[in-house]
């Protein structure tokens, strides 16, 4: 009788030994989560993801291919927002540049370089080759610099953004004591731009 017993608890044991190395195996190889997506995100904007631009990647825009020569990582207090510098200069001669924001949307911003004269952000209105802008921000950040963008490895930032209907922008940035440097910007429309990363 002792033995059927000590039988029966023996099977017993290498059964539960059994499960329980088919329930670790099954949780080995099963699927990792997903990450929760954002239901109104802007997937469809672009291929690749904006957020991991760096130097060295190459955007594709209306049809043009543009090598990223340097970013430009900007904070303030807990927003942070990135600036890249394309490889091509604007048919005016100006640098262009691409920037990408969260707040709380994605926002890709094509910049054009512009020379505004004596232009800068002292009012809260402004007009720029007849267009009409209103300022929506004014403040400084910190920075760091990675690449080629013609800026110290890091620094501040003095930076005005005004907005015109249509996705249309006017921004002012000032480097230290440096001038007020100019750009116009128009929000990236959906399925134009693509990324191939570098690595």
């Amino acid at each position: 009788m002792v033995k059927i017993l000590l039988l029966l608890v023996l099977i017993a044991l290498i059964v539960l030994i059994v499960l329980v190395l088919r329930g670790r195996r099954s949780t080995e190889t099963a699927a990792p989560s997903r990450r929760p997506a954002d239901p109104f995100g802007a997937a469809e904007q672009t291929a690749g993801d904006p957020r991991a631009i760096k130097a060295g990647d190459m955007v594709e825009y209306l049809g043009v291919r543009y090598f990223v020569r340097g970013s430009v990582r900007f904070r303030e207090g807990g927003y942070t927002w990135d600036e890249h510098l394309l490889d091509a200069d604007s048919p005016g001669g100006g640098k262009v540049w691409i920037s990408v924001e969260e707040d709380p949307d994605l926002e890709v911003v094509w910049w054009t370089e512009i020379d505004a004269g004596d232009l800068t952000p002292a009012r809260r209105e402004l007009t720029w080759d007849g267009v009409d802008y209103h300022r929506e921000e004014h403040g400084t950040a910190g920075y760091r610099t990675e690449g080629t963008t013609g800026l110290g490895a890091d620094g501040r930032v003095e930076y005005a953004d005004y907005a015109a209907p249509g996705g249309r922008y006017l921004s002012f940035e000032r480097y230290g004591d440096g001038p007020w440097e100019a750009g116009t910007g128009e929000k990236v429309p959906a399925g134009t731009l693509t990324i191939y990363s570098a690595s």
